[in-house]
């Protein structure tokens, strides 16, 4: 016995054609029909009544040919070279402006764009990623973004941002664009160019990015000819277990000592931070006094 129903909303769909354990999928989009098929595994209705069918929402975005995605990291280097390079923030989407770590992280935004003076980047969401992008505009420096479709919390429906311009974002399609993007992003390739990856609090997604960084870093093969300071903001000890992690695989040979520290800068609150950049980029800070303190980069002495 077989059944079929069909509803589409663009890309969306509410179908359903089931002959004994077969199942298929049929959806229509702008390329025209698709179907998708599977089979359920064995099962037994003991009670001899009616087994009831529950249909959601699919939401289908196929990548039809490998030159769509290289299309989209074009048009992401693109905006970078019409934006300029600068500090990217990695974050949670999920952290809104009642949390303590977003007040952090906006005033965060703030001095990092001040001090260095660059474009700050994000993935252009909500959470951490959206209080980084307002202490930018807040200091008057430019900011730049790549937003996904799909991100958890608020913004998940609208490919718009709520208030950037659009020339200043982009929404990504794929999520390896939007990596490309947010790594380029850092990239050095002059001694007097500033850029920062700062990795704030996050979960999945921050995670994923914020290795991927790391590994490349590591190996190498980030394509920025000179260092790039990688700061892991470790806001309440956030990720104080992570680390304990890491200082196991030390134990268990998987790393070498001071492998991963050589690789970031771990800070408790923004003032390491910022006093790790000054030192890095050999930059004055200002102090609540206006005055200015210079740090050196690793050699003469320190002047106020």
């Amino acid at each position: 016995m077989g059944f079929s129903m069909l509803g589409s909303l663009g890309s969306h769909i509410f179908v359903g054609n089931c002959h004994g354990r077969n199942v298929k999928f049929q959806y229509y989009s702008e390329i025209g029909r698709n179907t998708v098929g599977f089979k359920l595994p064995k099962f037994r209705n003991g009670s001899g009544r009616p087994l009831s069918c529950k249909f959601e929402s699919f939401e289908f975005d196929e990548r039809r040919s490998p030159t769509e995605v290289k299309e989209e990291i074009e048009r992401c280097y693109e905006l970078i070279r019409r934006v300029g390079r600068g500090v990217v923030y990695l974050g949670s989407s999920r952290m809104g402006p009642g949390h303590s770590h977003y007040i952090q992280t906006l005033e965060l935004g703030r001095e990092i764009a001040t001090l260095l003076d660059c474009t700050s980047w994000s993935g252009a969401g909500p959470g951490l990623m959206d209080a980084a992008t307002k202490g930018a505009l807040q200091a008057g420096k430019p900011v730049g973004g790549f937003k996904i479709g799909r991100e958890a919390g608020e913004w998940t429906t609208s490919n718009f941002h709520p208030y950037l311009p659009p020339e200043v974002y982009l929404t990504c399609r794929f999520f390896s664009a939007r990596k490309h993007g947010l790594v380029d992003a850092a990239v050095r390739s002059n001694i007097t160019d500033r850029t920062a990856v700062v990795a704030l609090p996050g979960g999945i997604g921050t995670l994923d990015e914020m290795f991927e960084i790391l590994a490349l870093i590591q190996l190498e093969r980030i394509g920025s000819e000179h260092p790039i300071p990688f700061l892991l903001m470790n806001y309440d000890s956030f990720y104080s277990k992570l680390l304990d992690f890491l200082d196991d695989c030390k134990v268990k040979g998987t790393v070498f000592e001071g492998e991963v520290a050589s690789l970031w800068k771990v800070c408790d609150n923004n003032s390491e931070a910022l006093a790790y950049l000054s030192e890095f980029y050999d930059l004055p800070i200002g102090d609540k006094d206006g005055h200015e303190t210079r740090l050196s980069s690793g050699h003469g002495t320190i002047c106020s």
